[in-house]
């Protein structure tokens, strides 16, 4: 049986990985959409709008968009 990703399920998963690999949201991300061959574009529409903007911290710190600038997801 194929089990449906919700977003809910999707962004818990996240939020585990966070704290139990010790990772960014970012590397959180890329780490499971790559275990479980996920494409990143998919994964960007199953993150909650918590997540999305940890993303846009985390992306801002690390100089990969502009402060003030939004994610595109």
């Amino acid at each position: 049986m194929v089990e449906v990703m919700t977003t809910a399920k999707f962004s818990n998963i996240i939020e585990r990985t966070v704290i139990d690999k010790r990772l960014s949201y970012i590397d959180a991300v890329v780490w499971w959409c790559e275990k479980n061959e996920m494409e990143i574009e998919v994964a960007a529409k199953l993150l909650n709008t918590v997540i999305k903007g940890k993303l846009e911290v985390e992306a801002q710190d690390l100089n990969v968009i502009a402060k003030g600038a939004r994610l595109p997801i």
